[in-house]
């Protein structure tokens, strides 16, 4: 264990070596994702960030940043323009070519390459170790892996529940095989009934829901969706889920990979109902 240990805190210093010369800390951050704006404010580094996409919405203060476009298309003049230190990206989202034309630039970016709940918590920590906030980002990565810890080492349910996630009601868009809501339901002990798809966020079909049948039905986005998801509901009233009442409204904590990400686990085990 000692030597894991060790190994780990050398590949965090590898990893910053990277993207700093030694003695600097970046103190302008420009951020192209609101993931990562929502982890950077998390880290304690809100008051660095001078540039965010028009898409970063949390927490409040990020609305307030100057905006430089949106995730897939961001604006290479307003991200030059701001002459940040380094340029947060990821891989979920941000566009390989982006990432190519400002290092030949010598605009220095940070990548967080972590998409899936298992590889959460050494996202945190790379970042940390690269933008000088090491304390902050263990302490958050530890409570992180805390709670996937807890709910790993939990009671299994005796019989696994058919689990759809409904991520848009129409066009229907539902969580698929890695998704972070695909994470958290195969974390739980579920089964999600959408994880043989070809891809995370796959279209699906009415008369596929009702062929597979789900007994729980989460709808993301909260309460607000009741309307939008009416017309859908009606049509799937023969499916358990529907005619047993298990259709439940959650958070979109499970649509971005951020430390609230443990509270959307949390939201779904407590609708599931069925464990200590």
């Amino acid at each position: 264990m000692k030597k894991v240990t060790i190994l780990l805190a050398v590949l965090l210093v590898c990893v910053a070596a990277q993207y700093s010369h030694a003695g600097e800390t970046p103190k302008r951050i420009v951020s192209l994702a609101p993931n990562m704006t929502e982890l950077l404010f998390a880290l304690g580094l809100g008051d660095r960030i001078v540039g965010v996409t028009s898409f970063c919405d949390y927490p409040e203060a990020a609305k307030k940043k100057p905006k430089i476009g949106g995730m897939s298309n961001p604006s290479l003049e307003a991200v030059i323009a701001l002459k940040p230190d380094v340029v947060v990206m990821t891989v979920d989202g941000n566009p390989k070519e982006f990432e190519e034309r400002l290092r030949s630039l010598k605009i220095k970016t940070f990548v967080f390459r972590a998409k899936r709940l298992r590889e959460f918590p050494q996202g945190i920590r790379e970042m940390g170790a690269v933008l000088g906030a090491a304390e902050k980002a263990d302490v958050l990565s530890g409570e992180v892996e805390k709670t996937l810890e807890r709910f790993r080492t939990a009671r299994q349910p005796a019989k696994k529940e058919k689990v759809l996630f409904i991520v848009w009601p129409e066009p229907l868009i539902v969580a698929g095989p890695g998704s972070i809501a695909d994470d958290a339901l195969t974390l739980l002990g579920e089964k999600n009934i959408s994880d043989d798809s070809r891809t995370s966020y796959p279209k699906y079909s009415i008369e596929e829901i009702i062929r597979r049948a789900p007994d729980v039905i989460f709808i993301g986005k909260g309460k607000g969706m009741e309307r939008v998801s009416k017309g859908l509901l009606q049509r799937l009233e023969t499916v358990p889920a529907v005619k047993n009442g298990k259709v439940f409204y959650v958070s979109d904590y499970l649509y971005r990979l951020t430390p609230r990400t443990v509270k959307g686990l949390e939201e779904l085990d407590r609708y599931i109902g069925r464990r200590d």
